[in-house]
């Protein structure tokens, strides 16, 4: 089974976690952390910075691995690096996903997640 690395971005600020909605593919309208897969050549964090730029105009500052999960889908592997990260900007601007949204610890469970997101879900309540 071909596998997919990637890295997430675990945005906190004022005690809630920032979640994007993806606005294309077979996940459509399922709720993620923004970040996506690492080139070759890049560390894990230098990743999610560019990511975090590409998706959502934003410059972050990564800080600690939350966690790494591994998920099988159907048709591949995932091996997703989530970091603990803030915005160095206020200003965000969504360019792949439909919505956004900041949620609280009481607030994470009202969206539908991507399996492998939510996992980490538990384990944010736990760190925010």
């Amino acid at each position: 089974m071909k596998t997919i690395e990637v890295v997430a971005a675990i945005i906190v600020r004022d005690g809630e976690v920032f979640a994007t909605q993806r606005g294309y593919g077979e996940w459509r309208g399922w709720w993620e952390f923004p970040g996506g897969k690492i080139e070759p050549g890049e560390c894990p964090q230098e990743a999610l910075v560019r990511e975090i730029r590409e998706e959502l105009d934003a410059e972050i500052e990564v800080g600690g691995l939350l966690e790494t999960v591994e998920w099988d889908y159907p048709a591949f592997h995932l091996t997703m690096h989530c970091f603990m990260c803030t915005l160095l900007s206020e200003s965000m601007h969504l360019n792949e996903h439909e919505a956004s949204a900041w949620l609280t610890r009481d607030t994470l469970d009202s969206v539908k997640w991507l399996p492998a997101d939510a996992g980490l879900v538990d384990n944010i309540k736990d760190n925010i």
